[in-house]
């Protein structure tokens, strides 16, 4: 089940949050993410946030900020579960472009979003890790 996201998700939101980035982005100091744990809870309760839930559980969520995706989510256990791509689905339903930046360094998730219909546009530079990211596109047809 898909559903907007409730003030009392947010420690089980905000712990997927946190594994996912450690894990997903290894090439990112550990720091960095813990540093900013506190602020990304406050984010998330100002924003446009959908879980996905199976058995009473949070095993997912996507951020939005308008056409913006601040990212898509799964928990570690149920990574490869086609979590994420029902997740962007139930957006894509609800806009009709999207946009999200990506480190170069995260293939996987590269590759997830360009078989999910999502281009290339441009490189840039986070200026906050000094990493080269790309901004994605997607557009509905």
């Amino acid at each position: 089940m898909i559903r907007k996201l409730l003030n009392e998700d947010i420690d089980r939101v905000a712990d997927i949050w946190l594994k996912t980035n450690l894990k997903a982005h290894y090439f990112i100091s550990n720091q960095y993410w813990k540093s900013n744990y506190e602020l990304v809870k406050e984010m998330m309760l100002q924003s446009e946030v959908y879980v996905f839930e199976a058995d009473k559980k949070i095993q997912g969520f996507v951020g939005l900020n308008d056409e913006y995706i601040e990212g898509v989510f799964v928990s570690d256990e149920m990574q490869s579960c086609g979590i994420g791509k029902l997740l962007l689905d139930y957006i894509k339903d609800k806009k009709v472009s999207l946009r999200l930046n990506v480190y170069q360094k995260n293939a996987r998730a590269i590759s997830f979003y360009q078989r999910e219909g999502f281009i290339i546009q441009c490189e840039d530079l986070d200026e906050a890790t000094g990493e080269k990211e790309y901004t994605m596109l997607w557009k509905q047809k």
